[in-house]
C-alpha cells in the first residue's frame, strides 16, 4: 500500500511539472477590511433604491486586476433585475498565480460570468450602465453593466444587459489602483419589483503607500 501511495505521489509531481503554473483563487470577504485606502471612486448616475452595504478589501499589497459580474438574463415579461453583483479579482504581482476575490453584498439572481483581466496592470476607474427609474408601475433594473479601465489603458466591459445608458467615468486611482468595493443593494422584494444592484463605489490604494507601511 505504501508503494502505491509513493507511485501516485511521483506521478502527481511529474504531471504537475508538465502543466502550466496553477492559479489559486481564494475568497477574501471582510478579512482585510482594516486596510487603509487613499480615496473612493464614485459616479453620479447610480439609482435610488436600497442601501449601501459593507465594504470588502483586497489584502495588503494586492490590487484588482480583473472582474466578473452576476447578471440575470432577460425574463421576457417577468421581473428583470439586470446586474446583481460585481466580483473583483485581486493580485499581488503580474504573475497572478495567487488571487483573492471580493464582492461586497450581491443580489440573488443570475449567474457569474467568466472573469476578465487587464492584459497587464490594475483596474483604475469605472463606468456603469444604468436604467433610470421606470415609474410606479414600471420594471426597474437600475445597474445593468459596468466598464473598467486598466492602468495599461485597455477598457474591459462586462457581459451585462443593454437597458439604460452609460454615465460619465469615475475619477482614476492615482499611483496605484482599485483595492476595495462597496455596493448599494435593494433588498429582496418578495414578489414585488426587484432592482438588485443600484450603485457601486470602489476604493483606491496607492502603491507608494504600500512601501511606507512596510517600513513602519
Amino acid at each position: 500500500m505504501a508503494s502505491l501511495f509513493t507511485a501516485v505521489a511521483v506521478l502527481a509531481v511529474l504531471s504537475g511539472g508538465l502543466c502550466e503554473e496553477k492559479t489559486f483563487l481564494q475568497r477574501a470577504g471582510v478579512a482585510f477590511n482594516n486596510r487603509e485606502y487613499e480615496s473612493v471612486l464614485t459616479v453620479t448616475n447610480g439609482e435610488q433604491f436600497g442601501n449601501w452595504t459593507w465594504a470588502e478589501m483586497c489584502p495588503d499589497k494586492f490590487f484588482a486586476v480583473g472582474f466578473s459580474i452576476r447578471v440575470e438574463p432577460n425574463q421576457y415579461g417577468s421581473d428583470d433585475t439586470g446586474l446583481n453583483g460585481i466580483r473583483l479579482i485581486c493580485s499581488k504581482d503580474e504573475r497572478r498565480s495567487f488571487l483573492y476575490s471580493i464582492e461586497s453584498h450581491t443580489g440573488y439572481f443570475g449567474d457569474w460570468s467568466q472573469p476578465q483581466y487587464c492584459p497587464s496592470g490594475v483596474l483604475t476607474s469605472f463606468q456603469i450602465r444604468v436604467e433610470p427609474y421606470q415609474g410606479l408601475f414600471g420594471d426597474d433594473t437600475a445597474v445593468n453593466n459596468i466598464k473598467f479601465r486598466c492602468s495599461s489603458n485597455p477598457t474591459l466591459e462586462g457581459p451585462g444587459m443593454t437597458w439604460g445608458e452609460y454615465g460619465s467615468w469615475s475619477q482614476e486611482c492615482i499611483d496605484g489602483g482599485i483595492c476595495g468595493i462597496e455596493t448599494k443593494m435593494e433588498d429582496y422584494q418578495y414578489g414585488l419589483d426587484d432592482s438588485a444592484l443600484n450603485d457601486v463605489r470602489f476604493h483606491c490604494c496607492a502603491k507608494l503607500q504600500q512601501v511606507r507601511w512596510r517600513v513602519k
